[in-house]
Formats: C-alpha cells, structure tokens, sequence
C-alpha cells in the first residue's frame, strides 16, 4: 500500500512541506518553500504532488489558543481550498496550534544552527505526525 500524502504548515512567506513513509507511520520533512506568487507557489507543490503520487494534502489549521476561529485561519483555507482543487489533490485539516513551538524545541536540543524555514518544514512532519497518529487511532483503514 502506498500512502500519498503531503503536510502543510502554510504561512505568508514559507510553506514548510512533510511527507511520510509509504505505510503512513512516520512523517519527516521534505522541504521549505519560500512563497512568491499562486503560480510559483503552485508550480512547485505540483512537482511535488507528481514526483510523491501525492493524493491528499493535510494542511495545519491555525486555531486561535482558545478553539475560534480568526482570520489567519481563513486565509489557511482559501489557500488550501484553491490549491487541492488547483492540484486534484483531497484536502484535510489538522489544528497546528503549538507545532511552531515543538519545532523550535526539537531543533534547539539538535544543538545546531537552524532557519525559520527548518522550523516550518519541522512543524509540517510535526503536524502531519499528529493526523497520521489520529487517523491510525481513529482506525482509518489507510493506516493498518
């Protein structure tokens, strides 16, 4: 079985980008995609979906500390909307809140330089990490 799945930690500037092994049980980060426009931006995340047999996108939803939804979150969407339908690609959600964070820890005890971009690409296998361990939990017959 082949699981075709690519995460997104979307914000302005980069796209941190994860992807996981063929069984869907470990998630690592792929790359960092530093935005320029929808086309570029597109472009670059079609190699990605044609190289990987990628099927479905599962992109950090950015909830507000409190559960509501702002307006970076629906920023989140429109792009993740438009860009699944722009790719033929499904789309998922799962919440990033504190990815960001767990990814600076993890890179600090690494005891090494890191960018910004190592942070999102991070917080992408982060997050894609918790939705494949949710999926496999919830019995997602992807998963078994």
């Amino acid at each position: 079985m082949h699981l075709g799945v690519l995460g997104l930690d979307v914000g302005k500037k980069r796209i941190g980008i994860a992807g996981c092994d063929r069984s869907g049980l470990i998630a690592f980060g792929i790359t960092t995609l530093e935005r320029r426009s929808w086309s570029a931006d597109m472009a670059a995340l079609k190699a990605l979906v044609q190289e990987r047999d990628i099927t479905l996108l599962v992109v950090g939803y950015p909830y507000n500390m409190d559960g509501s939804v702002g307006p970076q979150a629906r920023a989140i969407e429109k792009f993740a909307q438009g860009a699944a339908a722009h790719l033929g690609v499904g789309l998922a959600y799962t919440d990033e809140r504190l990815t960001s964070i767990a990814a600076e820890e993890q890179l600090r005890g690494q005891q090494r330089r890191y960018a910004k971009a190592d942070i999102d690409r991070v917080a992408a296998a982060i997050l894609l990490q918790q939705w494949l361990d949710r999926q496999r939990a919830l019995g997602w017959p992807n998963l078994s």
